[in-house]
Parts: C-alpha cells; structure tokens; sequence
C-alpha cells in the first residue's frame, strides 16, 4: 500500500481498474474468501473501494452548486481530471469500453443506439479525428493536453460531449461494481463468517459515507436505495448504535442533502432512505426520539449550506427554491397515501417500511410519530426561513427579531446546544432592548435545560423539586427537553456539555439581570438554588456572599411593599393588526410587555414607526383610537389598522365578574412575584350607540384576555388565545364605583403594621384615601350617583333588588369612612389639624347631602 499511495492519480486508476477487472472476474465464493483472512486485509480491501470512488468520480459544474459549498464534500481531483490514458493494456480498454457502455442514453436516443454511435456521422471534418482516442492522442502529443482543462477545450465541441458522457459512465461503473461488491459484504456479513468489526462494521459504513458524498447520477442511485434498504434491514441494529453517531449523523446529512435535488427522482429517493432511516429507529428503538436529534443536528448544518432565500424581481426577499424542495420532501416523509407509491416508483416494496421486521415480534412504525418528526424537521426549516426573510428589518423590528430567536430555540429544542445557542441569542437582543425581565427568564431557561438534563442523570445537586421551583418562574422549562438531553449524546452535540458550573453561571446571571428588572422575588428564588451548589461544595465564601445579596433583596422587597405608591414593573398593551399587508399578523391580538414608564402614546408612535418603515408609501396606516369591539369585514380594504389599547394584569385570585373599579387591585396586599396570563380593560358605552353618557346611561364592557404563555416570558408579546367580555349596567357600575372606595379604604384600616415606624407611610396612604373619599371639593361622585338613581324618576325604574343593593353600599361606605376618621385622629400630629378638620366637615355635610335620599343614613351613622 505505501507503493500505491506514492502513485500519481492517473497511475492510481490504471492499478484499479486492474483490481475491478480481476473482482469482476471472481466467483462469489473466492471473493468470500478475500473477507476471510483478517480484519485488517478487510479494511483493506474497502479502502481501495474507496480509492476507486474518489478517483473515478465524475462531477458536472452544477454538482457544485450544492455539493461543492459544502463541508461534507470530498477533496480530490475535479471534474475535469483526465480518466483516459492510452498506455492501459487492450484487456483493460476493453474492460472501459464495457464499462462506460452503461444504460446512459440522451433522451431521445434509440435503445440500440447510444450517443457516441449517433453523433459519429457528423464528425466529418479532415481536421477533426474521427476517434476520441485519436483525438486525445493528437492533443497530447501537440502538448495541448499539458493540463486537464485544456485538453478537454482543444477537443470539438461533440468529441467533449462524447468524452463527458464517457467519464460519467465510467463513473457509474465504477460505483455501480462497489455497490454490487458492498450488497455481497452485506449479506455475507449477517452470517458472521468472515472477518470484520461486527461492532460498527467500519467497512460497510465507510463505504456508504463515500457513495452519499461522491457526486453520483441517477443510474448508481435506482441500484443503491434497495441495497441501502437491505443493509439497514440486516444491521439496521449496529449502524443505528451510539457507536456508528458519526455515521448516522452523515448518512442523514446526505439524505437531506439530496432531498434538495431539482431531479424529482433522486429527490424522493432521498425520500425513502430518510423513511428506511425511521423504520430502522422504529425497530431497535421503538421510538424515533433519538433519530429527531440527528436529523435536526444535520438539518441546522444543512441550513447552513442551503440557500433558503431568494431575491424577487421588487427586491424583496422570497422562499427559495431549495427551501420549498426540502419542504416537500419533509411533508412527503410522512404522506402515507403517498408512501406505497413513492417506494413502487423507487423499486422498493410497498413492505419495505411498514412491514413487521423478522427481528421483531410486531410491527412498531406509527405514521402519528413519523408526522410528529416531520413537524419537528420542518419547524426548524420555517423557523430559519423566517429569521432569513427577517434579516433586513432585525435592528428596526426588535420584537419581530426576538421572536424569530425565540422560535430557533423552540424549534431546535431537541439538541441541547443548538437550543442554548438560540437562546443566549435571544437573551443578548433583549439586554441591547434593556428588557432586563425578558433577558432573566431566557437565562432561566438556560439554566433548566442545564439543570434537567443533570436530574435525569442523577449527576448534580438539585432534584426534581428544585427543576418544579424553577418552573415556578419560567413555566418554559419542560421536562421534554430533558428527555432530549439525554438522547442528544452525538458527536459533539449533547449532554456532556451540560454541567452544574454552566447552570450556576446562568443562574448568577438571571440574578443580576432580575435584580435590574427589580423582580426580586425572581432574584430571591434564583439565589435559593445556587446555595444548594455552594453548599456541598462547602465553599464559605461563596456562601456569605449569597447570603449578603439575599439581604439586599429581602431588604428591597420590604422597600416596595411598605411604600405608599404601589409597585409597577410594567405596564401592559394589547395591539390588534388588522389587514392584509401584516401578513401573519393580520386579524391576531397580542398583549405587549413594556417597561413601566411606557405610556400609551409613546408605543402607539414606536409600532407606527416600525410598520409604517416595513409597509412603505404605498400602504397606509391608521390607529383606531378607542378599544371598541372591531369587525374586521366593515374595515376599509388595503388600509392597515392598528388598535391598541392599556390593559391591565389580573392577578390569580381576583374576581373578574366583581362590580369593583381596578385602581387599587395590584396595590391590595403585600408585593407578590408577578406572573400573569390573563388581562382586562374596561370599554364604556351606551346603549344609543355614544361612548359616554350620563350616569344613569353609562354601560361598561370588561374584556378579558388571555395569552399564550405568561409575562414575564421570553419575548416581548404573546398572543391572545382566548377573549372573553362582560358587560355591567349602569347602576351596577355606580354600585361598584362605591364599593372600590370602601374596599380601598377598608384595606389600609385592616393591614397589619410590624412597628411604630410603619404608622408614616401608613398616614400617608389613609389621607390619600380619604381626600379622594370625603374631601368637600371631590365628594361629588357620591352625590351624583344618589342624584342619577335615587331622586325622581330614575329610582322608580330600579329593580328592588338594585335599590336595595346600591343603598347598602352607600351606607356601609359612609361607615367605613367615618372610622377612617377616627383612626387618622390618632395618628396625626400638631401639623395636621386643620387637615383633620377639613375632613370630618367634608364628611358632615356628605352625610346631610345623602340624607335627602337615604333618610336611615342619619340614624346608622
């Protein structure tokens, strides 16, 4: 071998041919018996095999296209390398001749006449030879032929055709007797009589990489799919073992490879090898779980090679047609009514992937789970297609950015690093957005990933408890991907990466970014997972530093809940798209996260800016100023709408068909880690068809919507599910006007205080309360709801049932505000008399006003 290998590549091909002549020429049992000597002489044998493929492979220019930008494809000599040479023996000539006489015929061409003898009459110029031979032989002698390329210029424009056509032939011969040897192998190898690695079975693996990643013509790919079946079928057990992942991971990066192929039959060629591939993974594994990860590592790689965008005529960008190719395949991977007649068309039988494997005792295939594959491959496609088409609005768009991070991450989920990768992504466009929350949770759920993956194999600190605490504040984390994680051991990809110093690196990380955010509950339960690490480690130093910042934490959480104005960390928007021009988005609400000095105006002129800056000037954008319902089918064609309205969080255990008014409904009870789903706004109007109206006029809608997933999440708006209304009457409006006061002022009364140090803030708050409740100048909201519906004519139309209500909730108010009196009383000092004063006439002459309606309110107070 050290002799062959110090041969030039010409002399290479006329030692193989040699060697194809004298296998070509052997009984099946004297070739057995080349198998029988030893490992060593095996792999021997299948390296030369190789040295055949590589030397005698015979690439077009367009075979670059796809073939050559890619890492997987072979170095070797080009397309135009000279495979004819003129001191070969007349045995071996023969032996080419035969060869390259392959059923390869123009289209067109009679069966009895290929293309050389057809174009022979045409080659009539004295100056031409008329034999290939002769003209090749001329061009070498003049030195024309000093390089492959420009021999092959100097020859008429048939005699290259002829030599092409030749070469290509050849090739396929070639490949066609390795292939034919490989089948032999194969089956000989299933008796075990012959010596070879049974554990990986390198030669036949070895031999399959270089048939996928030579370039081959449609005649060697209708031999090879029923050979590839036949090999899965025997070995399917040994070639599908972590031991040959290298293996898998490049026979389906081929598969997907030619999945892309314009030629539609090798193209669902590739079909069926991907459908050989699962029925494999079906019959050793009974499951294709580990088969996903391969093919989404390969898919990724293979994105990365593949162009998935096209430039349009409007220079905007388009699927390309490589992308719909692949596509298609994918769908058609798991197209049962297609299957039996894609394998017919592949010269397979319609058994060939559903049918019971002799090895198994019941057939495992389920097309449910080859569709749940396909979904996932092809999620992964849509999502790199989107951030491709994407590209050019990224810095300009940053929530259509962050979504499109985000669905990487979704969609490459099954491989642990890929999934990472997305998300650290996702993470740094949120930290250049300062949306500090939404970077925590994409740390959070690196972290989980992390963390899961060590639960499931017991190899770390935490336990499943600790992965339940750490769902508590991303419900993102999944207990699917750790079963991902652990299938996801390949070649580099997987588990192994995944160790306790990463999550504690994430986990300090989301810390400090929800210490910005200042959810410091988050902060606070993030840290209580790092201490377990530190603990067992018995690192002190790093344990009083933990413990330092959680009272830094506790000490803020306490800031936030003893102050007098309530604590927001957001505020919220729900954004309807309606038209056409938004594409996916149109008719599609989501609820909007954005920090809390955000106001209304100010998003209404960020998303105009953005679609108005992606629509161009050919398209016009209008706001619809209010939250009224909207009919989609009365808005005016080829206009744009946006409608956006402030909504407020509603939190887990609120009453949303209370009458009450929400001003003080995140402010009641103490600060709480916050995670919402579900929101509302109210919408007033009136039965005559006008927004406002008189009291007795005034309806109101609640709506409440709710979002796919919870804020705070990894993206900056969700989309709504589900949206449900309810509609208040206007004296149900009143009643509750009235019964928010009390209830707000019912709350500061009852709170508990810890020290004499709360009573400040604790003033504070109660004379807010009660200026808005009994102040003289402010006291009118009660009249006039006694005025609108207890005097005259609008009493009588009140059911009792009403009156009754609306007049115990009067009383019970005026009640509460009087012991608010007496508790300010008690705690106000020198300075704040004439405060108190002002307040208890305000409160004498609301309850002379009142009595002129409620005459009893005299004798309650």
């Amino acid at each position: 071998m050290p002799v062959f290998y110090n041969l030039n590549a010409t002399e290479k091909r006329e030692v193989l041919i040699v060697i194809l002549q004298i296998v070509r020429n052997l009984d099946d049992a004297s070739l057995v018996k080349a198998w029988e000597q030893s490992i060593a002489r095996t792999r021997l044998f299948f390296k030369l095999l190789e040295e055949c493929l590589t030397l005698f492979e015979h690439r077009k220019p367009a075979d670059s296209m796809l073939l050559g930008s890619s890492s997987r494809s072979p170095v070797g000599d080009g397309p135009t390398s000279p495979k004819y040479s003129d001191r070969l023996s007349p045995a071996i000539n023969h032996y080419l001749a035969e060869a390259s006489r392959q059923e390869v015929r123009a289209p067109g061409t009679p069966e009895n006449v290929y293309l050389w003898q057809r174009v022979n009459s045409q080659l009539s110029s004295p100056g031409q030879p008329y034999s290939l031979r002769e003209a090749l032989a001329q061009a070498q002698s003049s030195r024309i032929g000093a390089s492959a390329q420009a021999l092959r210029e100097s020859l008429h424009p048939i005699l290259r055709q002829k030599l092409e056509l030749w070469e290509e032939n050849l090739s396929a011969a070639v490949s066609l007797q390795v292939l034919e040897i490989t089948e032999k192998f194969s089956t000989t190898a299933a008796t075990r009589s012959i010596f070879t690695d049974y554990g990986k079975l390198d030669c036949v693996t070895s031999i399959l990489t270089s048939f996928f990643s030579r370039s081959q013509p449609l005649t060697f790919w209708k031999a090879f799919f029923p050979v590839f079946n036949s090999v899965f079928d025997l070995h399917g057990a040994t070639l599908m073992a972590r031991e040959n992942d290298r293996f898998l991971k490049q026979i389906a990066f081929h598969l997907l490879r030619l999945a892309v192929f314009r030629n539609d039959n090798i193209r669902k060629r590739a079909v069926t090898g991907l459908q050989i591939l699962v029925q494999s993974s079906f019959s050793c594994f009974k499951q294709t779980a580990r088969l996903r990860v391969v093919l989404t590592i390969t898919l990724s790689e293979l994105l990365s090679d593949v162009q998935v965008t096209q430039m349009k005529s409007d220079g905007t960008l388009e699927e390309s047609g490589e992308a719909r190719r692949l596509r298609k395949s994918l769908e058609e991977m798991a197209d049962e009514c297609k299957c039996c007649s894609i394998l017919r068309e592949c010269g397979l039988p319609e058994s060939a992937v559903v049918a019971i494997s002799e090895r198994s005792a019941e057939n495992q295939w389920s097309w449910s789970e080859v569709k749940c594959l396909s979904d996932c491959l092809l999620l992964a496609l849509d999502a790199s297609l989107e951030h491709a088409l994407l590209a050019s609005v990224m810095n300009m768009d940053r929530y259509a950015a962050a979504e499109s991070f985000y669905k990487l991450a979704m969609a490459f989920a099954p491989v642990p690093d890929l999934h990472i990768m997305w998300l650290l992504h996702l993470c740094d466009a949120h930290q250049e957005m300062q949306s500090w929350a939404e970077a925590a949770q994409c740390a959070v759920a690196v972290a989980g990933v992390v963390m899961q993956a060590l639960v499931s194999r017991n190899d770390g600190v935490w336990s499943s408890d600790h992965i339940t605490a750490l769902r508590k504040i991303c419900p993102m984390v999944s207990s699917e991907i750790a079963s991902e994680a652990s299938a996801a051991e390949v070649e580099g990809y997987g588990a192994s990466k995944l160790t306790v110093d990463s999550a504690v690196k994430y986990l300090q990380l989301a810390n400090k970014l929800f210490s910005q955010a200042e959810l410091y509950h988050f902060a606070a339960s993030i840290l209580e997972l790092v201490i377990p690490v530190y603990k067992s480690r018995r690192s002190y130093g790093q344990l009083a530093k933990c413990h330092t910042m959680l009272t830094n934490i506790y000490e803020s959480i306490l800031e936030q809940e003893s102050s007098p104005i309530p604590f927001t960390d957001a505020t919220y928007y729900r954004v309807g798209f309606y038209g056409e021009r938004f594409g996916k988005l149109d008719r599609k609400e989501y609820v909007y996260r954005e920090p809390r000095d955000v106001r209304l105006g100010d998003i209404m002129e960020k998303l105009s800016h953005i679609y108005e800056s992606r629509m161009g000037g050919n398209h016009t954008l209008h706001i619809i100023p209010d939250s009224r319902q909207v009919k989609a089918e009365e808005l005016q064609p080829g206009v744009c709408y946006l409608q956006i309205t402030a909504v407020d969080p509603v939190m887990e255990d609120e009453d949303l068909g209370s009458r009450r008014e929400r001003i003080f409904s995140l402010s009641t009870g103490s600060v709480r880690a916050r995670v919402f789903d579900r929101f509302l706004f109210d919408t007033p109007f009136t039965k005559n068809g006008k927004t406002q109206g008189g009291l007795e006029d005034q309806w109101k809608r609640r709506t409440v919507v709710q979002t796919e997933g919870s804020f705070p999440a990894l993206v900056n708006r969700l989309v709504v599910t589900k949206s449900e209304s309810l509609e208040f009457s206007p004296v149900e409006n009143a009643i509750g006007m009235i019964e928010t006061r009390t209830a707000a002022l019912r709350n500061e009364l009852e709170e508990p205080r810890s020290s004499e140090g709360d009573q400040l803030p604790r003033l504070q708050s109660l004379q807010r309360i009660l200026q808005g409740s009994v102040a003289v100048q402010v006291n009118s909201g009660v009249l006039s709801v006694c005025t609108a519906f207890l005097g005259g004519e609008p009493a009588t139309r009140l059911r009792s049932q009403e009156l009754q209500q609306l007049i115990a909730a009067l009383l019970e108010f005026m009640a509460v505000c009087k012991r608010a009196i007496r508790v300010h009383f008690r705690l106000i000092g020198e300075e704040d008399q004439e405060f108190h004063s002002q307040l208890v006439n305000g409160f004498q002459s609301l309850t002379a006003e009142l009595s002129h309606y409620i005459p009893a309110i005299l004798s309650e107070l």
